[in-house]
């Protein structure tokens, strides 16, 4: 059994946690709107036609912020179609997940969701077939008070008050050759930074993400952002970072390892935006937006095979096992570990495709593994984000190569520490110390974990609590530190009050 050991030190902060990392995505993609958070014939149905289970576990889960509509989707979208009543709206093609689109839920829906879910709205214009006029009509439309035609609009459409949003995607994944309206990053930053000036017009108070890389590997990962971010640096405050990870050819161990993938993604940002930042000798800091992140078998969807446009097709409805949670896990640890410059996080998507929320139309809803980590750790991680000193041993990973056996990452509010750790070893379990020496000392200590003997073991409909957090009971609290063990392939989570 190995044995690590973590440090905390509550005067080596990494920064305050802001509490939009733990924000999720909705997408007019597959079973994500229709049947997901909308379905107005289920029993469950408020009068809006929102699932009012869903709801619950969105509570539940503990999300902050909700990106929409896109996503590909997003890149031929025309938000008008969206809004109004509802019999007058036309149906369309949506190229991106070739699905027909009924526009039955829109921009007004939407906000009228993330009120009732007590979420704040993350809105994406369409910089791909649309540009600078379309962004600034939907901004005028969700945000001024009224007297103009847009904003009359919404009042006629049942929204009196502006909606106030504040964070807006300008675009998305610009970069990537599948998408509708693809463009070279000299031509999307030109088009950022001038969508980005007429919104700020309209709305000073507006907080702008640029599209950033879709993916660490892209050919043109590191030049795109300094390329975009030389034209529209002065216009935005965030750029955007999206990553997916899978279990490949059955290196269980690489996969387990992800999160070192992303801390290189998020780090290879950094410097990129730190770069321009310096050729301009200027104090402004570019914060990141990991808007899309999380397991996503692409291998799988890239196999799925569907005749004709249908609305709502069950897509990428992947089923989530043990192994996916500790992902999950390991990724929200590193996400965390980079508090002082993720502001924003997404985890993509929140209902059906691959969600941490299933559901059946006109059926039950439950909870998928990867939503116990997650849910688990927007409860608990709060405050400052304190750096960790681990000491242990080491994995060699095929895709990654060395890593830390065991992942951690710690916060601490006045009173309260939590600790996320994940033992990265498929077969055997690991002792890790938590040495509290300069925080304080620790009363009360407890822990749970992910973890099972079949770490492929998943939730259903029909055994919708297979994968649940277990209860570990041999925590010792003794002089200053927190001792435990971590059991193979494993998530787990400390709370304790700190005196």
């Amino acid at each position: 059994m190995g044995r690590t050991q973590a440090v905390l030190d509550s005067s080596s902060s990494i920064g305050t946690i802001d509490r939009r990392i733990f924000g999720s995505f909705v997408e007019h993609l597959g079973r994500c709107v229709y049947t997901g958070i909308f379905e107005p014939d289920h029993p469950q149905a408020d009068a809006n036609g929102f699932r009012r289970d869903v709801l619950d576990l969105v509570r539940e889960l503990g999300v902050t912020v909700i990106r929409y509509p896109g996503g590909n989707f997003v890149s031929s979208y025309r938000w008008e179609d969206g809004v109004g009543p509802v019999s007058a709206r036309p149906a369309r093609l949506d190229p991106a997940w070739r699905s027909l689109e009924p526009n039955t839920f829109g921009t007004d829906e939407f906000l009228r969701w993330c009120r009732v879910a007590g979420v704040e709205p993350m809105m994406a214009v369409n910089l791909g077939t649309r540009g600078v006029e379309e962004a600034a009509d939907l901004l005028e439309y969700c945000n001024h008070p009224g007297g103009t035609a847009l904003s009359d609009r919404r009042h006629a459409n049942g929204a009196p008050e502006p909606y106030g949003v504040r964070l807006w995607c300008l675009g998305n994944e610009m970069d990537g050759p599948w998408q509708i309206g693809h463009r070279s990053a000299e031509q999307y930053g030109w088009l950022a930074r001038t969508t980005a000036h007429a919104m700020r017009r309209i709305d000073p108070t507006v907080e702008l993400v640029a599209c950033g890389s879709s993916g660490r590997s892209m050919p043109t990962f590191g030049t795109w952002e300094r390329t975009v971010l030389g034209f529209a640096f002065d216009h935005v405050d965030y750029i955007s970072a999206h990553a997916y990870y899978e279990e490949c050819d059955g290196d269980l161990a690489s996969f387990l390892a992800s999160g070192a993938d992303m801390d290189a993604f998020i780090d290879g940002v950094t410097e990129a935006a730190d770069e321009v930042a310096a050729d301009r000798d200027s104090d402004k800091r570019i914060d990141i937006a990991f808007d899309e992140w999380n397991v996503w078998y692409l291998s799988r969807a890239s196999s799925e095979e569907r005749s004709g446009w249908q609305t709502a097709p069950r897509l990428i409805e992947d089923v989530y096992s043990v192994a996916d949670a500790v992902v999950v896990g390991d990724l929200l640890i590193t996400l965390l570990k980079h508090a002082d410059r993720v502001r924003v996080a997404c985890l993509a998507q929140l209902v059906n495709a691959i969600g941490p929320i299933m559901t059946e139309p006109g059926g039950r809803a439950w909870r998928q593994a990867t939503f116990h980590p997650f849910s688990l750790t927007a409860r608990e991680a709060r405050g400052v984000s304190l750096r960790a000193e681990v000491s242990g041993p080491t994995l060699d990973t095929g895709r990654h190569g060395e890593v830390s056996t065991v992942n951690v990452a710690a916060t601490v509010e006045p009173s309260r520490l939590a600790v996320f750790a994940v033992n990265r070893d498929v077969d055997n379990a690991h002792e890790l110390e938590i040495d509290l020496s300069r925080v304080g000392r620790a009363t009360g200590a407890k822990a749970v974990a992910i973890f099972d003997e079949d770490v492929h073991a998943v939730n259903t409909a029909e055994e919708p609590d297979r994968v649940v957090p277990r209860a570990i009971e041999a925590v010792s609290v003794e002089q200053g530190s927190i001792g435990l063990s971590l059991p193979p392939a494993s998530w787990t989570m400390v709370t304790a009050d700190i005196v």
